[in-house]
C-alpha cells in the first residue's frame, strides 16, 4: 500500500510539474496548496532531491523545481524512493528480497509466488507511467460527484 509519505511525495510532484518552465516553489507554497503538514514536506522534497528528482535553489528566487522533464521521471522510480519496493511482502520484491521467518520453502511457496505476480503487475504499470503522463491523468471514475469503485 502506498504511504502517506508516498502519496505526498507524488502531491509534490504534480504540483511542481504544472509550473511554468524556470519556476521554483517553495515548501510553504507546495504544502498549503495540497493540505501537507510543513515539516513532513520538508522530508520528503530533500529525499527526492537526493534521488535525482528535483532541484533546490536558497534565497528570495529560491524553491524546489524537478531536476529534469518530467517526461523522464518514472512514477515507480518516485514510489521507490520515497515507500522502498513495490512488493507487498519482502519476499516477492526483486530489489530488496528477504526470507521469511515461517518460510521452509521460499522457491515454493504458494504466498511468494502470488504476491510476486502482484509485484510485476504493480511494477508493469508504475515503472512505465511517467510524471508527465500522470499529470495528464483524468479521473474517469468520478461521475456526477459520486466515486465508482
Amino acid at each position: 500500500m502506498l504511504t502517506k509519505k508516498g502519496k505526498y511525495g507524488l502531491k509534490a510532484l504534480v504540483d511542481l510539474a504544472q509550473l511554468a518552465p524556470g519556476e521554483t516553489a517553495f515548501v510553504t507554497e507546495i504544502a498549503t496548496r495540497n493540505n501537507i503538514p510543513k515539516k513532513f514536506l520538508d522530508t520528503i522534497l530533500l529525499e527526492l532531491r537526493n534521488n535525482g528528482m528535483l532541484r533546490s535553489k536558497k534565497g528570495p528566487n529560491g524553491g524546489y523545481s524537478l531536476s529534469k522533464p518530467a517526461n523522464e521521471i518514472m512514477i515507480g522510480q518516485v514510489i521507490r524512493a520515497l515507500d522502498g519496493p513495490l512488493a507487498p511482502i519482502r519476499c516477492a520484491s526483486r530489489t530488496a528480497f528477504e526470507a521469511c521467518d515461517d518460510c521452509s520453502d521460499p522457491i515454493g511457496c504458494q504466498v511468494r509466488l502470488s504476491m510476486t505476480e502482484v509485484r510485476d503487475a504493480i511494477a508493469s504499470i508504475l515503472d512505465n507511467m511517467t510524471l508527465e503522463q500522470f499529470v495528464s491523468r483524468k479521473g474517469s471514475d468520478v461521475e456526477d460527484g459520486v466515486l465508482s469503485l
